[in-house]
């Protein structure tokens, strides 16, 4: 057995579940994997929901395609300022802490985590939606 800990920051404008007419966003995806299993595979929104501005569902803390939970559910900060689109924002960025327990017996291990972002209606989409990871962490716990 493994854990597996790291602070994951999305940054800018995620659009969560959202998948708009004729694919030109969303769904903003994010997945980990371990040794080639998905471990997650889940949206993130980082809106504001404020009168007058959309409120994209996230999946997040569950796994993609559920979708009802609000934005920036489980973030532990969301008064980060934004990288790109949003950097003149702060609060562009939310920060989430990510704790996996995962069943591992082997010599070595392999974490991957990767994106599915669309966004076809900017100049920049990766500006426009990004993420960074930090502090990651690999515990072995020995169960008896």
């Amino acid at each position: 057995m493994v854990e597996v800990t790291f602070d994951l920051y999305i940054h800018d404008n995620w659009d969560g579940n959202i998948q708009m007419q004729d694919n030109v966003a969303g769904p903003d995806i994010w997945r980990m994997q371990v040794d080639g299993k998905t471990y997650i595979n889940t949206t993130f929104s980082n809106a504001e929901c404020v009168p007058g501005n959309i409120c994209p569902p996230q999946s997040y803390p569950a796994d993609y395609p559920n979708n009802n939970q609000n934005p920036r559910v489980g973030s532990v900060n969301v008064k980060l300022p934004g990288v790109c689109a949003q950097a003149k924002s702060p609060t562009g960025t939310s920060l989430y802490k990510i704790k996996k327990r995962i069943a591992h017996t082997s010599a070595s291990l392999l974490i991957q985590c990767d994106d599915k972002l669309l966004q076809k209606n900017v100049s920049d989409p990766k500006c426009d939606e990004s993420w960074s990871v930090d502090n990651i962490k690999v515990r072995v716990i020995n169960l008896k």
